[in-house]
């Protein structure tokens, strides 16, 4: 598998703040990855996403996406490059509420000029695959929390991007719904080899990705792996890791 994203000496610092959000960051991401980003509030996360898709700047060092230099894009190239290559899933679903779950999910596809034919296939395909079929000519206002996250996830992946960007998609949802999210979410990760960068304080969310770092004062503090544990064990290191981070705060 080649790699999609390398991050290379990545540094961010704000005005307003004395220490660096992002302090020389180093990591890669290979094709079809599903890698968590965990850690306390103020560690970088929010920062780190920011960097990676194109919405800020660093003031050091290296993104390649696809060996693409992202940070050196002007506005336009990175807001094109963001419409054909990042999907993105919020906590917020930030779906329309004038179209129907149909049309929500589409709305990628048409703004990359996709034949009639090939979205039908494309939004049924996904819909399918995130288990809203059922509501697709509704609109967001009839479905639950966890329908409308999974249809914003569907439509994140809809134009099968490269790389998808998750910030907290299951913070706003019960347990069940958060479940029913991330079997989706793993299979279809799984299925099309999208690369999945997810930020999550969630070690139940964290426990259906393959690699998990821990940030810690804008460095990478930890990592671990999955290699090949079954979901609850991997849950249970996900546990322990998680409150050893908590400790050295």
């Amino acid at each position: 598998m080649h790699t999609v994203l390398k991050v290379k000496d990545v540094t961010k610092t704000y005005k307003r703040q004395g220490n660096p959000a992002l302090n020389r960051v180093s990591f890669e991401a290979k094709e079809g990855e599903f890698l968590g980003i965990m850690g306390a509030s103020g560690s970088g996360k929010t920062t780190l996403l920011n960097v990676l898709s194109t919405i800020d700047r660093p003031d050091r060092g290296e993104i390649f996406i696809h060996n693409i230099n992202v940070p050196k894009l002007n506005h336009a190239q990175a807001a094109d490059f963001r419409k054909r290559n990042l999907g993105f899933i919020f906590q917020e679903y930030f779906l329309l509420d004038s179209l129907t779950v149909r049309e929500n999910i589409a709305v990628p596809l048409t703004l990359l000029h996709w034949t009639a034919e090939e979205i039908e296939r494309e939004t049924e395909a996904l819909a399918e695959a995130f288990e809203i079929s059922s509501q697709l000519e509704k609109y967001p206002s009839e479905l639950s929390g966890g329908q409308c996250q999974r249809a914003a996830a569907a439509r994140a992946m809809v134009k099968r991007p490269p790389l998808i960007f998750a910030d907290e998609p299951t913070g706003a949802l019960d347990s069940g719904s958060s479940r029913d999210l991330m079997t989706a979410l793993a299979n279809v990760n799984q299925r099309s080899g999208t690369t999945i960068l997810m930020v999550t304080h969630d070690p139940y969310a964290a426990s259906y990705t393959d690699r998990i770092l821990y940030f810690k004062d804008g460095c990478i503090h930890a990592a671990l792996e999955r290699n090949g544990q079954e979901w609850g064990d991997f849950y249970e290191c996900i546990l322990r890791e998680t409150a050893r981070q908590d400790k050295k705060r």
